[in-house]
């Protein structure tokens, strides 16, 4: 019987930028060797459009995610947990199944403040980090079909 592919869960307080960026590169880079999802410990009920915007423009869509609650995850198998920020890491709580956990922290753009075009820029800054860490991440994951 073939095992279960691995289950990774990215974590962040409001789930409504960086957790979503995450999850959205490394579905990507994982192909069909994982399945991805994205939560908040105190979700913003909505995903942010500046994140949507600036995926869009590195080519993933986000327009149809959602910001969920990490307690909708405690009973399903998760075998690796990742927290993009501070908030998220402290209060992380252990998931069914979970080998691994890492915190990967990001700024939050959805903080960033000047003019249109510079809020704009910082999630660029962030979109382009997150892209890299998770690409990365994801891509070992596909290759070795291993989270840790």
């Amino acid at each position: 019987m073939t095992p279960p592919k691995p289950a990774i869960l990215v974590l962040c307080t409001g789930n409504s930028c960086r957790s979503h960026m995450a999850e959205g590169f490394l579905r990507a880079a994982v192909g069909e060797a994982a399945d991805v999802f994205s939560a908040g410990s105190k979700p913003a009920g909505y995903v942010h459009p500046l994140s949507v915007k600036v995926m869009a423009e590195a080519g993933v869509d986000l327009s149809a995610h959602t910001s969920k609650h990490m307690n909708e995850f405690l009973t399903r198998r998760i075998d690796a947990v990742i927290t993009v920020c501070g908030n998220a890491d402290q209060v992380c709580p252990m998931y069914p199944g979970q080998l691994v956990r890492f915190h990967w922290g990001f700024d939050d753009p959805a903080h960033a403040q000047g003019t249109e075009e510079q809020v704009l820029a910082e999630f660029r800054r962030v979109r382009d980090e997150i892209k890299a860490k998770f690409t990365e991440y994801g891509s070992r994951v596909r290759e070795t079909g291993r989270v840790g």
